[in-house]
């Protein structure tokens, strides 16, 4: 999923503090570029996927989910407009389907979706302000993630209020990719951004999502998900839970016990007692916090409970951090209509 970039460069707790102040930029050269030209584009996404973006303005970044017609999220995509193109960052591994599925449902409109990962690569940042982005029509190609605020339309589940996403300050870069072998800038491995988004409950689709997830299971409606804009793919299931049911599972973060030095792997199986509630997404170690990691799990779960992970034949206890609740949903005030027959009192 990662391979081909640092991992850390010795010392990736010491790499945390000056990429998350901004004195650090991550490769992630691994990571595929799309763009779409045409006048139709923008009208386009925003009729294809679960975000507004007819009106996104040159230099204006957003996030998006194309979604099944049962509302599982098939792809998550950061996008950037520069005036003349759209752009796509997304997973390496994704981008051959995406590509594919946009080039079949192009019709006849004027649009044009291109891979361009041999020419731009991907660079993260929290504020390097040296690292020159390419501007192939003009505009700086630098994507700000959305997720350190409330998207307009969007929604977020998570309540906790001692949890500040504006230190969220992250952002992606294009470069040349000719050019990437030169950049001096100081770097640091992708394990200090893993451990810094964890701790941002930030979901990212590599990780945290599966082929049964939806979005509100993981609070991506915060960022990525339009509520009251037109018809898309999936938009039934999408209104659906949000207004009258709940999400099956949702995202926690686990604070881990690192006494018996087991730090856990994705996948692991979270458990409460005897029962297998979920599973690891995400673990990392953070400089402040120590071994975090993300999971989903089942709705049902015990929000109150400590639970454990079950890691190399080792129980390590997990304390959880309630982000998405299980109450989530349901935000429809609808009465309840009395069953036929029921006698009223």
């Amino acid at each position: 999923m990662d391979a081909g970039v640092p991992a850390h460069y010795g010392n990736p707790l010491a790499e945390q503090r000056p990429l998350a102040s901004g004195d650090r930029i991550v490769d992630l050269s691994h990571r595929a570029v799309l763009s779409i030209s045409g006048d139709d584009r923008l009208s386009w996404i925003d009729s294809l996927t679960s975000q507004s973006v007819k009106r996104l303005a040159p230099g204006e970044s957003s996030e998006t989910l194309l979604l099944d017609p049962t509302g599982h999220v098939e792809y998550a995509v950061r996008l950037l407009d520069d005036g003349t193109e759209l752009w796509l960052l997304i997973e390496a591994a994704e981008a051959p389907g995406l590509l594919d599925w946009l080039t079949k449902m192009r019709f006849m409109l004027r649009v044009d979706p291109r891979d361009r990962t041999s020419e731009f690569a991907t660079v993260g940042t929290f504020g390097s302000a040296d690292l020159a982005a390419a501007a192939p029509n003009g505009v700086p190609l630098v994507w700000h993630d959305p997720w350190s605020s409330v998207a307009v339309g969007g929604h977020q589940y998570a309540t906790a209020a001692d949890h500040d996403y504006s230190e969220w300050t992250y952002s992606e870069i294009l470069v040349d990719r000719a050019s990437l072998g030169s950049i001096e800038l100081p770097a640091a491995g992708l394990l200090a951004l893993e451990a810094l988004r964890i701790a941002a409950w930030r979901p990212r689709f590599a990780t945290e999502a599966d082929e049964k997830s939806i979005p509100h299971e993981l609070d991506w409606l915060r960022s990525a998900v339009h509520l009251s804009k037109g018809c898309y793919r999936g938009q039934e299931t999408v209104a659906k839970v949000h207004n009258l049911g709940h999400p099956p599972r949702r995202l926690v973060m686990l604070h881990l016990d690192g006494s018996d030095a087991v730090l856990p792997s994705p996948g692991d199986e979270v458990v409460l007692g005897e029962n297998v509630v979920g599973r690891v997404t995400s673990v990392g170690l953070h400089y402040e916090l120590g071994p975090i990691a993300l999971a989903v799990i089942k709705r049902s779960a015990d929000p109150t409970a400590e639970l454990a992970v079950r890691s190399q034949g080792i129980l390590v206890p997990a304390a959880q951090e309630i982000v998405v609740p299980p109450s989530a949903g349901a935000e429809a005030d609808v009465p309840r209509l009395p069953r036929l027959g029921a006698v009223q009192r």
